[in-house]
């Protein structure tokens, strides 16, 4: 099969992606190319192994039988526009490397890491013994973390919490279904509990995909019924939160603070049309709470199995569009047939 990657992140894993997979393959790595070579190349493609692709580029790519997307969401991927006999997949394994991400970050707020880090580096020594008035940092054992969404992102952020003896809530789409034997939370409802976990959490983990239900899930209302000074985390996506309503609640001090990974625009655009890198109870970073060689290294060798499955005729694993007619048959099978 002819197999185009166009992931820069995973281009870096090229040789083990290409050592791992069964069959007799053509790899091109396509991640510095530009659009118009990349829609050429599609043309002949069994196999696109990226973040998208253009409906253009899908209704083109008519050997195409496979689309596996680096990752977990596959917003990118056009799925109207696509064959019949084409397959999308997608791939996890980050729910560890960003819950400790969520950790490190809920840490770094409650003891203002960022503040006396800001004040050293200008020659100031900030602590409560020289600053009597300056707020003590709270420990985490104790306080209760509330969970949007309780998939893998989310059962991993339990377990690191619940390690660290803070109590666990949650809240899910079916809060009926099975979740890890070996967490404990105090309860998991349904959406309609949203409400009860704001209220009562000190921190609140947002982690739900982004859908046409969630989208703004988090705004004014929900922000004024979190508790004085509790902690917001966002990990999903930047537009489940009402950019300007938790804007405001930083800038007050409704809230205690925020840790924020992602955003409402991406490079090469500023991650805000708001100043919330002025607020000094916001800790901002590039959308990376993923991005650990685990995760990467993990992600590979499951794409790299499941082109092997799909060589093979076996069932694969991650689809979320599973092909509902035949392939385009390649230039080899049509000339042996």
């Amino acid at each position: 099969m002819r197999i185009l990657l166009t992931h820069r992140i995973l281009s870096r894993f090229h040789a083990p992606l290409m050592a791992r997979t069964e069959g007799d393959h053509e790899w091109l790595d396509a991640c510095d190319w530009d659009a118009a070579r990349i829609s050429e190349a599609l043309a002949d493609a069994d196999v696109l192994v990226g973040s998208g692709l253009s409906a253009d580029d899908a209704r083109r790519a008519a050997r195409l039988r496979l689309v596996h997307v680096v990752g977990a969401g596959y917003d990118g991927v056009p799925l109207d526009a696509l064959g019949p006999g084409v397959t999308v997949a997608t791939t996890h394994h980050h729910g560890r490397s960003i819950a400790e991400w969520v950790v490190m970050s809920v840490l770094m707020l409650s003891r203002d890491v960022l503040g006396a880090d800001r004040a050293l580096r200008a020659g100031r020594w900030r602590n409560v013994a020289v600053e009597p008035g300056l707020p003590f940092g709270t420990t985490l054992h104790g306080r209760r973390v509330g969970v949007v969404g309780f998939g893998e992102t989310g059962t991993e952020v339990a377990r690191l919490c619940q390690a660290l003896g803070l109590g666990v809530r949650a809240v899910r789409r079916d809060p009926s279904a099975p979740y890890p034997a070996d967490l404990r939370p105090d309860w998991v409802g349904g959406d309609d509990r949203l409400p009860d976990l704001l209220a009562e959490s000190d921190v609140v983990v947002v982690t739900v995909p982004l859908n046409a239900a969630t989208r703004g899930l988090i705004g004014p209302a929900e922000l004024a019924a979190m508790r004085p000074g509790a902690l917001l985390v966002n990990v999903a996506r930047g537009p489940v939160v009402q950019e300007a309503a938790l804007y405001e609640a930083l800038r007050s001090g409704a809230l205690g603070g925020a840790a924020l990974d992602v955003w409402w625009a991406g490079p090469p655009e500023a991650p805000s049309r708001l100043p919330f890198a002025d607020l000094p109870n916001v800790l901002m970073t590039p959308h990376h709470s993923g991005h650990t060689g685990d995760t990467f290294a993990a992600r590979a060798a499951e794409i790299a199995d499941n082109i092997g499955r799909l060589s093979r005729g076996e069932p694969l694993t991650g689809v979320v569009r599973a092909a509902t007619g035949p392939a385009a048959p390649s230039p080899a099978a049509s000339a042996n047939s």
